[in-house]
């Protein structure tokens, strides 16, 4: 484990003339590997080099000759003991009595003096040449050459210079640029470490260099770069560099003017050393990591300062190196075959600790937060790493930074980078790490952090919470998980707007993490955060659309749920901007498609559903979007690609969106009147800015996945508005009545307005609080919005209940003040609602006794203008409304159920339409024997839906329905599913099939029994298990489609025969129960007209069932 930086770690300072001296001790220890030799000279050279003074030039000469002789002759014997015989004669002469045993490199370091001292340059030219000539094979030849040409370079430094350039054109060239082939045939490898000699010549030259350092120092630099990149790489060439990079480093150390030195090739040289470390094996033999990162450390504080790219290989490369070796309890299994085993532990401490004060170094180098954060994200994906080992090494370092950095310390700028955040985050999600070690460190390092952030501030106030923060370090890995909450409320309260929220984002990003303990963590501390009240109105884009990002990764049912809660907290807390976001996430004109594959609106509906498990929360984001879809640009300031991105068509496309959320029913059914005036209103104004495309062409039988335009999303939106809110029958009658095509167009807008909103005061839908709106609408200065509510307003006045929720003088002011609107229509149905009966009572009277004179010529055999008559007798029935027809009621609808077989298709179609209004117009005392009248209807009604006539076809879906509302079926809603959708003969089978035994409200017993209907897609034995307990209902039926028979209308006998052999089908014994003899003999009677029928199909179907008609005739007895 690394030493903390208060056990004796200090950082490198060029100030104090050398290293600091845990490097300078490290960078000295391991001779045996680097093979550089220690800065001070052995005790025996002063004595040594008094005695080469002192000789004369002859004495000189005399001697390098001897001492070259002798250097060349070990050099042949390379691999044998060596015998320094010669060099001792030579001691000896000089009066020298060496009393340590000579060194392998000793004839070379006399050498060199002697070179050093020599004052011929031609002598020491064609020395230098000789002794360059040498084998560079053994290491402790080439660390001969190398100290030799370093002392001599002392006094001659252009020379020395010259020769090695010399070397490193010819020879090194030469073996470099060698052909395998030649390689293999030089076995003697003379030349192949010559790049390896070369360096340490360098390094020595910088050792003697002294004082000349500084003007060579970019040349030896450029030079150990060029020998090392163009060298074959392996061991010697590593190990050659490295001392050589060591040796510069300590000569520079010495010089004074390093400091104020500009240097070139501080990037190149740190490049080749980061290239040494990436090729080091996964294991640990040597203190080669630690020498490396030590020289680095050491080069990073030269001038001019290191540019973050290079700091970031530096940091990439140097973690890579040490975080991904094997754990340390199974580094020294990875050993290879040694003749001695190194201490594993001990060269991984000591690498480490060459790490840490690496860190610790650009920290001391660059005292800002934003440094700390640099260095932290290169720590980022071993934070994040899978292993365990890894994840403790990490924290453990960012530990000991962070203690250095508090403890020694005092940062000189006050910046608050925002990724500090975002890596306190990363912290924050190893608080439950699996190794509890990492777990302890992981919270004091947010904690060392917070006291960072505190420091900064420089708050006397902070100074007790920082004291609390200290403690808080202490006792940290004894702290209950339960008590994140006091960190979190910390980090919330210190950290800057944009730290808080990348410490969110990084938190968001965890969940979407197949590490389940990480995930639950993560969702913890944000549901922490979000209940902690810290985010800020301007955090919510940034942290809600890193949200929408995640929700399609997370795995975790329970994570979705949490994070469901957190977005309803910050909607409660930030409502509008949480609706504004929500609404950007979700392009209108790409999210809005309707199918089983529509996808993109369903990823933001999550978030729309969590805004609604809280009832209030619901009802503000509900009117947040009907205030935005009132946002609408004049037409003149709209351009045509802009459209789908106003605000107006965002809120549009969630609410179309949000009708069909089971959460918002409530919510929306609460806010059905804003809804609807909203939706009409942005409907014409789509018109006004013609954007019509896509509305008129739109197929409902269509499952696949298609986009609706704007003007289709509006209508469907005004759809489903009554549907889901459950005020099915609005949305049925305008369906079946074709009302809502009238909305496709403008020209035919208004006249589906008013059907709408005739439809609503027929089943009372929300009157009293549209009308409140309507009202509002009225007083807008949009003339839009005067228009809707005019025609809503004006339909009112004929509700039955309207007098319940407004009076008389009250609807005349707004009535009046339509009158000076600007628009035309707008004024017209004013001075219309003006005129009705609810502002004008006496008309009661006077519209009755002229619905008598009416009456008259419409119960006449043949009068004239028949259908303009049925019109008038319509108009008079819709004004009367609430005040009811009365029994007049009842003669209208006896005379329009015989015109219902009238020879004329739009006679029967105008009938039947009237007929549906007729049987709710007699008011609640005669309610009971309109339901009867109704009733008797019902067969001829079903039959009426197999008319050749699509008008009376249309006509008659509309009143079957109305009479099945009045009877008050049990399934009325699929039954106007079946008329809606249903087509062919299958459908009107299937009508009759649904219906059930239901009583009528308010008769007798004995009475006749209503039919009900049931199911969808029901088969004739499904609809037969329906109604076998229909006793009472079939013989009248049966009876009724006798008399249709004989119809002059083809396929209204079709309907009756196919309806008639349903009966004797099916429900044969049931007939058998309720038929009597008179009933069995008109059935015979009926059948045997059939007999001479000219129709084929009469003739056929007579044949078919003549026999039924018998059996049924011997089974009934009374």
């Amino acid at each position: 484990m690394a030493a903390s930086p208060s056990d004796g770690f200090r950082r490198l300072r060029w100030g104090s003339k050398r290293l600091s001296r845990p490097v300078q001790q490290e960078m000295d220890t391991g001779r045996e590997i680097t093979g550089e030799h220690p800065s001070d000279s052995p005790p025996w050279e002063e004595e040594l080099v008094s005695k080469i003074r002192a000789m004369s030039a002859l004495e000189k000469t005399l001697a390098l000759e001897a001492i070259s002789h002798c250097i060349q002759r070990h050099s042949q014997l390379v691999r044998k003991e060596v015998s320094y015989t010669s060099i001792q004669e030579l001691l000896a002469s000089l009066k020298l009595d060496l009393k340590q045993p000579l060194e392998k490199t000793f004839p070379f370091h006399f050498y060199g003096l002697i070179l050093r001292e020599c004052a011929s340059v031609d002598l020491v030219k064609r020395h230098l040449a000789s002794l360059l000539e040498l084998c560079h094979q053994s290491s402790s030849q080439r660390e001969g050459i190398a100290l030799a040409i370093g002392i001599t370079s002392a006094s001659h430094m252009e020379e020395v210079w010259a020769m090695l350039e010399h070397l490193g054109r010819t020879r090194f060239l030469q073996s470099t640029f060698m052909s395998p082939e030649s390689q293999q045939l030089d076995r003697n490898t003379h030349w192949k470490w010559v790049g390896s000699t070369s360096l340490l010549c360098l390094g020595q030259i910088a050792m003697h260099a002294r004082e000349q350092i500084l003007p060579w120092v970019d040349n030896i630099a450029s030079r150990m770069v060029y020998y090392f990149s163009c060298s074959p790489y392996d061991n010697v060439l590593k190990t050659s560099f490295l001392s050589a990079a060591i040796m510069l480093m300590k000569a520079l150390q010495r010089e004074d003017g390093t400091q104020n030195y500009k240097f070139t090739q501080i990037s190149e040289l740190i490049s080749c050393l980061l290239c040494v470390l990436q090729k080091e094996p996964n294991f640990l033999a040597t203190l080669f990591r630690q020498k490396i990162i030590l020289v680095i450390a050491a080069l990073s504080n030269l001038r001019p300062s290191l540019k973050p790219t290079v700091k970031s290989k530096i940091l990439q490369t140097c973690l890579q190196s040490l975080y991904s070796l094997p754990p340390t309890e199974t580094l020294k299994r990875k050993l290879p075959p040694l003749e001695a085993a190194p201490d594993v532990m001990m060269l991984y401490q000591k690498s480490v600790q060459a790490l840490d004060l690496l860190l610790q170094n650009f920290v001391s180098e660059n005292k800002s937060m934003d440094e700390i954060c640099f260095l932290l994200q290169h720590t980022e994906p071993w934070l994040k790493s899978d292993k365990i080992h890894e994840r403790k090494r990490v924290v453990q370092s960012v530990f000991l930074l962070l203690k250095y950095v508090v403890d020694h310390v005092k940062l000189t700028e006050e910046a608050m980078p925002s990724m500090l955040g975002h890596q306190i985050g990363l912290l924050t999600l190893l608080w439950r790490d699996k190794d509890k070690a990492t777990q302890s460190r992981s919270r004091q390092c947010v904690c060392l952090l917070l006291q960072l952030l505190i420091q900064q501030k420089g708050s006397t106030a902070e100074f007790t919470y920082l004291n609390k923060m200290r403690s808080f370090e202490v006792r940290a890995h004894r702290e209950s998980e339960t008590r994140f909450f006091n960190l979190v409320k910390a980090l919330d309260e210190n950290l800057t707007v944009a730290q808080h929220t990348q410490l969110i984002l990084t938190l968001l990003h965890e969940l979407c993490s197949r590490n389940r303990l990480r995930c639950d963590l993560a969702a913890q501390l944000l549901l922490l955060i979000f209940e902690d009240h810290s985010i800020k109105p301007e955090q919510v884009a940034e942290i809600l659309q890193g949200l929408f990002l995640k929700l399609p990764c997370i795995i975790f049912k329970n994570i979705l749920q949490t994070m469901m809660k957190a977005v309803t907290m910050l909607g409660t807390q930030h409502t509008q901007e949480t609706v504004e976001v929500l609404l950007s996430l979700c392009h209108p004109s790409e999210s809005q498609l309707v199918g089983p594959d529509s996808l993109p609106p369903r990823k933001v509906i999550p978030l729309w559903t969590a805004l609604a498990t809280n009832n209030r929360l619901a009802r503000k984001v509900i009117t947040l979007l009907y205030m935005k879809l009132k946002l609408r640009p004049p037409k003149e300031l709209v351009r045509l690609p802009e459209q789908a991105q106003l605000i107006s068509q965002l809120a549009l496309g969630t609410i179309y969106e949000l009708l069909y959320v089971r959460e918002y029913k409530a919510t929306v059914r609460w806010a059905f009147a804003g809804i609807l005036l909203g939706l009409l209103t942005q409907l014409h104004y789509l018109f006004e800015l013609d954007a019509v495309e896509g509305l008129s062409d739109y197929q409902e039988d269509i499952l696949e996945a298609r986009t609706l335009s704007p003007c289709r999303t509006c209508l469907e939106a005004l759809k489903g508005l009554f549907w889901t809110t459950n005020y099915w029958e609005v949305f049925a009658e305008l369906k079946l009545l074709r009302g809502w095509e009238l909305f496709e167009h403008l020209e035919t807008y208004t006249e589906g307005v008013t059907l709408l909103a005739r439809a609503m005061a027929h089943y009372d839908c929300e009157v009293k609080a549209v009308l409140g709106q309507a009202v509002i609408s009225l007083k807008s200065s949009e003339e839009r919005d005067n228009i809707v509510a005019i025609l809503i307003i004006t339909e009112f006045l004929n509700s039955q209940e309207l007098t319940q929720y407004t009076s008389r003088k009250t609807m005349d002011n707004f009535l009046n003040l339509g009158l000076n609107n600007p628009n035309q229509l707008v004024r017209a149905m004013s001075l219309k609602g003006l005129s009705s009966i609810l502002m004008h009572p006496k008309k009661v009277v006077l519209l009755q006794n002229w619905l008598v004179g009416l009456l008259d010529s419409f119960l006449k055999p043949e009068p004239r203008d028949l259908i303009g008559l049925m019109e008038i007798l319509g108009d008079i029935v819709h004004c009367l409304g609430g005040q009811g027809v009365g029994t007049l009621s009842l003669k209208i609808a006896q005379r329009l159920l015989s015109l219902f077989e009238h020879a004329q298709g739009d006679v029967r179609a105008g009938a039947i339409f009237l007929y549906g209004s007729v049987i709710y117009s007699g008011g609640r005392k005669l309610r009971p024997a309109l339901r009867t009248h109704a009733w008797h209807a019902l067969v001829p009604l079903l039959l009426h839906l197999g008319d050749s006539c699509p008008q009376v076809v249309t006509k008659t879906k509309f009143t079957f329905l109305r009479c099945a509302i009045l009877l008050k079926w049990e399934f009325r809603k699929e039954l106007f599913g079946r008329l809606a959708w249903g087509s062919g003969l299958g459908a009107e089978n299937d009508i009759f099939i649904y219906m059930k035994v239901t009583p009528i409200e308010g008769l007798e017993g004995g009475l006749p029994w209503l039919p009900s209907c049931r199911g969808w897609n029901c088969g004739r034995k499904e609809g037969r298990r329906q109604v076998e307990s229909n006793f009472g209902s079939y013989h009248h039926f049966l009876m009724q489609a006798l008399m249709h028979l004989s119809s002059p209308h083809h396929s209204m006998k079709l309907a009756a025969m196919r309806f008639i052999g349903g009966l004797l089908q099916d429900y044969f014994a049931d007939l058998c129960v309720c038929l009597t003899k008179n009933d069995v003999q008109t059935l015979l009677t009926h059948f045997e007209l059939l007999k001479q029928d000219r129709d084929s199909t009469s003739r056929r179907f007579y044949r078919s069932f003549l026999d039924d008609v018998i059996e049924l005739s011997q089974y009934v007895t009374y």
